[in-house]
């Protein structure tokens, strides 16, 4: 008998399924729903702060005197800066995670990714402090990318571990809903900072949403210190404890090898890329591009990216119910599907420069990207993994697909735009990266409902 058959009926009633069969298993759940929630809406207020300000801001105040088009390369060059650090916290953290726990790992990512955003907005312009200015900025990207390069995928970790297998997909969509939140506040910020005078908005009403963000560190660490590990890992533990104590640790125990199946990593990176650049593209890039270089007034790309933060609570939710309803895999099939049909037509009609189809083409590219695919993600990847290296394997995977993907997209985009002088190159680009994770999900196994306690991948 296999040693996932063996798990499978061990665990007929799963650990989650056992811990909220209790009044206090059920207060466990709900502070580790809100603290992953907190913690992935802290990541995306980064992210989301910072794409928003490179498109609208940053030129002025970190790359002073220099042509547009070059100066938003060259304020995305620096966004990319915390993609390069990522795949090095998921490493650093993940094997961490692994070893000793999900929560020991998540509260303190959230405490680097929380200092460092606050620190962003305190830097000096480079009117005042010359190169110093890009060089403290470029710091302070990197610490960020460090700890959220295991914050995204530990909350995931954390929240499916925690989930019933039938509706594993509907509540790890939650940590969408954590990213969506994310960009919802920044959006509704920065709408409320471009009320100000241009001048004032340059020189210091960026700096407001950067240093408000740290409300949400302090109340996701002080959450997370009070969260019980998840029932996964215990149960993990525990079958470690007894295998140690009768010393019969056979060959797909605690010592099963990283690489011991890959297939799984290369299917995770590969519905990453799918997801990831297209997203950072639908709410990163293609601010800085309306704004700059089509000349749309900056509120209209910024009220966008609000009501596509709206949407997305219904949105994500949807998705992930998709996913317990219908499978991982075809769910995902068809979200890459859509997004590919949506380049051409929507670079094409962003020409127009009507606020109305500008609006609306950022609404739709993100509740597509940024919302309803990552929607699936979430429970995909904790499906994909053994428990022994869930953490680390799953890190590693989604933080290097990231870096291929939405770590350089609008770094890519914005040099495809500087040479051809139009938009065909880059709705091509968008589209190339979409098909790659529409083609992953035939390689992809379906992985709905899989027993969490398996110590292989599923693959």
């Amino acid at each position: 008998m296999s040693d996932l058959q063996s798990s499978v009926d061990r665990h007929k009633q799963s650990a989650a399924e056992q811990r909220l069969a209790t009044p206090e298993g059920r207060l466990e759940f709900i502070k580790a729903t809100l603290s992953c929630w907190l913690g992935t809406t802290m990541e995306y207020v980064d992210f989301a702060l910072y794409g928003l300000a490179a498109g609208l801001v940053f030129t002025d105040v970190f790359f002073p005197g220099t042509d547009p088009t070059i100066g938003l390369l060259s304020s995305f060059a620096t966004y990319s800066v915390g993609f390069a650090a990522r795949p090095i916290g998921a490493v650093f953290f993940g094997r961490l995670g692994d070893r000793k726990g999900r929560k020991f790992v998540l509260v303190t990512t959230i405490a680097l990714m929380g200092i460092s955003t606050t620190l962003i907005g305190f830097i000096p312009s480079y009117a005042t402090i010359g190169l110093w200015a890009p060089a403290m900025l470029v710091m302070l990207r990197f610490i960020q990318g460090f700890g959220a390069g295991a914050e995204l995928s530990g909350a995931t970790v954390m929240l499916g571990e925690y989930a019933p297998p039938k509706h594993r997909g509907l509540i790890a969509s939650i940590i969408g809903i954590g990213s969506n939140s994310g960009t919802l506040i920044a959006s509704a910020v920065w709408l409320l900072v471009l009320m100000l005078d241009e001048k004032d908005v340059v020189s210091w009403g960026w700096r407001i949403p950067f240093i408000l963000s740290a409300v949400i560190a302090i109340a996701a660490t002080l959450i997370r210190r009070h969260v019980r590990e998840t029932p996964v890992f215990e149960q993990e533990q525990k079958e470690l404890k007894q295998q140690t104590a009768t010393t019969t640790v056979n060959t797909t125990g605690s010592k099963i090898s990283f690489w011991a199946r890959n297939k799984a990593f290369f299917v995770m990176l590969g519905l990453r890329i799918g997801e990831n650049g297209p997203s950072y593209l639908a709410q990163g890039f293609v601010i800085g591009y309306v704004v700059k270089s089509l000349e749309v007034s900056k509120t209209v790309a910024t009220t966008a990216v609000f009501i596509a933060s709206l949407l997305g609570f219904l949105v994500i939710p949807f998705a992930g119910w998709l996913s317990d309803r219908y499978g991982r895999r075809i769910v995902y099939r068809w979200f890459c599907f859509l997004l590919m049909l949506y380049a051409v037509p929507a670079y094409m009609f962003l020409e127009t420069r009507d606020p109305f189809i500008v609006g609306s083409i950022i609404v739709i590219g993100m509740c597509l990207a940024s919302l309803g695919i990552f929607g699936v993600q979430a429970a995909y990847g904790v499906e994909l993994f053994g428990v022994r290296n869930r953490y680390s394997k799953m890190a590693l995977a989604k933080e290097l697909g990231g870096i291929i993907s939405g770590g350089t997209a609008s770094l890519v985009a914005s040099a495809l735009l500087k040479h051809y002088q139009t938009w065909w190159p880059i709705a091509i680009y968008f589209a190339a990266m979409a098909s790659i994770g529409f083609f992953t999900t035939f390689f992809a196994p379906e992985t709905r409902g899989r027993d969490l306690n398996a110590v292989e991948d599923a693959i």
